[in-house]
């Protein structure tokens, strides 16, 4: 990436929050590169385990809600990318008081500028939820004593961002769509190489510098005219589209959690946001920042070529979210009853290959036995509004703490003794997938548990329900992964 800022700006510190997430995974290793001192604010620092950048920066485990006295400390720059959509039914309140926290935090330590990643918007207009409450929290981090620049952009295109997922699967899985009026408004989509230039560029500029800043890309489409490029782009054949005037946003969030990666939980907000054009007005930030901003066409290219390579440094479902988790829907009165299926198996292999195996565990390569119960599994969490199976692994015979794997998420990792797989799926209950290793006299004993707290009576019902297909399925995937394992081993 070109950088924009003058090297004579470097030795900055600067707090990055959201570093496990979409934007502050990539926004963190260009600001080590060029030559910042990075802290990165985490509730689980673990996630970052993976992160080629890990060793090159400082880590503060805290909750941005809380006490942040320690990750503030010292700090010249703090940047705030976090984002707590669909976070229960009161999630834009709780975005109004995480920024208060983080203002009031940024003062008392002195810190010179916040800077913030917001959306496009008119205000005079009437704004969907989404946007009025990211240009809330705009004006909240601009309240205080504190300069804040707050950065609005629109539609992200690159590899594995929540609006380019959603472009991909929508364009390459229905090539005739029927639609809502959305598809006819304006937008100005931007590459996130841009975002991540104007990120760093207004991190770096020395002169006193608070407000709002609109940035976008070099042109101008409808929503329908940004999937017929994606379609062109990609070499598809022309993508037809059907507008109606009676698919609610609600009907329309859950045909693209049915369709797209993205869960109807998550969708709906976003997908409410399509009525409000999001154009850039104010053209100050190509005035400040003259750089050569990525073609649309040119963001797509790159984005699908990534893509297609599995280059994606970061992923919109990286970071934790209780969009991904399971729905509370059953009463709590039943108590903390855990139920079980444990299986065990005797690997003919050391526990070096015997965990390699079992990092291979999903995606492209599936689940190793009742792979059409695993796909109807899928299909079933999706219409109800999870995420299904649809999500990709970033490594295919890599894990770490935090990354999704199809709709379970790695909660807990020790290499070669054990993982632990958090179901993410809409359930009556909390599941868990672990597995232990042990070294045993001639080889490695491999014993996989699948864990299951049920919420109450339906949640009961469902795990028996369910249990005379786990027999279908837990026996052969733990075999699966012994096999794995002993191929894996003669061939090394």
């Amino acid at each position: 990436m070109s950088r924009v800022a003058d090297s004579a700006h470097a030795g900055l510190h600067v707090l990055v929050t959201g570093a496990s997430g979409y934007i502050g995974g990539r926004l963190v290793p260009e600001l080590v590169e060029a030559g910042h001192r990075v802290r990165c604010l985490v509730r689980d620092p673990r996630k970052l385990d993976a992160a080629p950048w890990r060793s090159a920066v400082d880590v503060v485990r805290a909750d941005i809600a809380g006490d942040l006295t320690e990750a503030m400390d010292g700090i010249d720059i703090a940047v705030f990318l976090v984002h707590s959509i669909g976070d229960g039914a009161d999630w834009i309140e709780l975005e109004r008081r995480i920024a208060e926290n983080f203002r009031d935090a940024a003062e008392r330590a002195g810190v010179r500028r916040i800077v913030y990643l917001g959306g496009l918007g008119d205000d005079s207009t009437i704004l969907s939820d989404h946007l009025r409450s990211r240009h809330d929290v705009g004006r909240v981090l601009a309240s205080g004593s504190v300069e804040a620049v707050e950065l609005r952009a629109a539609v992200v295109i690159g590899s594995g961002s929540a609006s380019f997922e959603m472009l991909r699967y929508l364009t390459e899985v229905l090539p005739i769509m029927v639609t809502p009026r959305w598809v006819r408004t304006r937008c100005q989509p931007i590459s996130i190489r841009d975002v991540l230039r104007y990120l760093v560029a207004v991190v770096e500029h020395s002169k006193p510098l608070s407000g709002v800043i609109e940035v976008g890309g070099p042109d101008v489409v409808s929503y329908a005219e940004l999937m017929a490029t994606y379609a062109r782009v990609a070499g598809l054949t022309r993508r037809r589209l059907i507008p109606v005037p009676v698919l609610t946003p609600r009907l329309s969030s859950l045909w693209v959690g049915l369709v797209t990666p993205v869960p109807a939980r998550l969708a709906r907000p976003l997908v409410d946001s399509l009525v409000n054009a999001v154009v850039v007005t104010d053209h100050q930030a190509e005035e400040m920042f003259p750089f050569e901003r990525v073609p649309l066409a040119e963001a797509v290219r790159y984005a699908i070529g990534r893509t297609a390579t599995g280059d994606i440094p970061t992923r919109f479902d990286d970071a934790s979210s209780p969009v991904w988790g399971p729905a509370a829907t059953d009463p709590s009165w039943a108590g903390g009853t855990e139920l079980r299926d444990v299986r065990e198996v005797l690997v003919d292999a050391g526990a070096e290959a015997t965990w390699k195996a079992l990092c291979r565990v999903g995606g492209s390569r599936g689940w190793y036995s009742g792979d059409w119960l695993w796909k109807l599994r899928g299909w079933i969490d999706r219409v109800v509004g999870g995420p299904g199976l649809r999500r990709e692994r970033r490594h295919g015979e890599q894990l770490a703490v935090g990354e999704p794997v199809d709709f379970w998420r790695v909660e807990d990792l020790v290499a070669c003794e054990r993982l632990v797989l958090h179901a993410e799926m809409r359930l009556p209950g909390e599941a868990w997938l672990e597995w232990r290793l042990e070294v045993a006299e001639h080889g490695t004993r491999l014993v996989q548990t699948a864990r299951f707290r049920p919420r109450g009576l339906f949640g009961r019902v469902y795990w028996y329900g369910v249990a005379p297909f786990h027999g279908l399925v837990f026996p052969g995937l733990v075999r699966g992964i012994a096999n794995d394992a002993v191929a894996l081993e003669r061939s090394a």
